[in-house]
């Protein structure tokens, strides 16, 4: 079990931090100031990705590609929502928040997606 955990985490891990460089790297560059720090954000793209695989393994027995790319949709709008709401402080941009939805639940979706593929495929 730790294998499989770690193993559809580390995909789950590569996978996060392409789509996150993609997304908020190339696509979405006006939100960024270039100093960030990709130790931090590795790390932040690490941990959700490890919250899929130990879900997956160890308490849904999800391992499909199609069943992880839709629990993955669900838990990151719900991730998202939870998350901006935490963070709205008084004004409230619609075209920001339809954006960033979008952005998490697709990315959330496509990683618990890899997740859950190489969770099935390792034994």
């Amino acid at each position: 079990m730790t294998k499989k955990i770690f193993l559809s985490g580390l995909a789950g891990f590569v996978t996060y931090y392409l789509l996150g460089w993609l997304a908020y790297g190339i696509l979405f560059t006006e939100n960024t100031t270039g100093e960030e720090s990709l130790i931090f954000i590795a790390l932040g793209c690490l941990f959700h990705a490890l919250i899929f695989a130990v879900l997956f393994t160890c308490w849904a027995d999800i391992t499909t590609f199609s069943s992880g790319l839709k629990v993955g949709a669900v838990l990151g709008l719900l991730y998202a929502l939870s998350w901006y709401f935490f963070m709205l402080t008084g004004s409230f941009d619609l075209m920001y928040f339809l954006k960033e939805m979008v952005t998490n639940i697709v990315m959330s979706a496509l990683t618990a997606g890899v997740v859950a593929y190489v969770g099935g495929k390792v034994s």
